[in-house]
């Protein structure tokens, strides 16, 4: 019975030292039921930031450290593969449009295995996005990401963005 404890133990200790990095987006509130939650050091809210992190940075060395192997993205859009590679071909594209882009966490809910992320993405769209070159337009939108954690990681994310804000912004979209 102890077997998965310890492997799960040896997992998280194998992983680059994420969590003491300073640079790792902060939540600006973390709410949760349960007072004894470290802020600062709960494997839940670790994943979330190296995540949310990673699709400030692109770095695929943080999405491998928050994702799952067998992560699975629930609301997975047409044309992205399934699993980690998914996230690393999506936040190439996005990087490529808007590579200075800076991703807050105004708020983190975290519950049981469920920790819930309101994002909010900024920064000028000053590359190519489908075919669009930018012009250094304004992109300012925000998302909710649910994701399910275990062992330390993202197994599962359920997301929601506000994309014809964003393409709004940028002028692939007009109405």
């Amino acid at each position: 019975m102890r077997r998965p404890i310890l492997f799960a133990a040896l997992a998280l200790a194998a992983l680059p030292a994420f969590a003491a990095d300073k640079a790792l987006v902060q939540p600006q509130v973390v709410s949760s039921d349960e007072p004894s939650l470290d802020k600062q050091s709960d494997p839940r809210i670790l994943a979330a930031r190296r995540y949310d992190t990673f699709w400030q940075t692109g770095d695929p060395a943080m999405a491998r450290a928050a994702l799952a192997p067998d992560f699975m993205d629930r609301a997975l859009p047409p044309g992205r593969p399934q699993g980690i590679e998914g996230p690393l071909q999506a936040s190439k594209g996005f990087l490529g449009a808007v590579p200075d882009l800076k991703v807050e966490i105004p708020q983190m809910i975290v519950a049981g295995d469920r920790v819930v992320v309101h994002l909010h993405f900024s920064g000028h769209f000053t590359g190519t996005f489908k075919g669009s070159q930018g012009k250094g337009q304004t992109v300012d939108f925000i998302a909710t990401d649910i994701y399910r954690i275990a062992d330390g990681r993202i197994a599962e994310n359920w997301h929601l963005e506000d994309n014809l804000t964003f393409l709004m912004q940028i002028g692939v979209v007009k109405l």
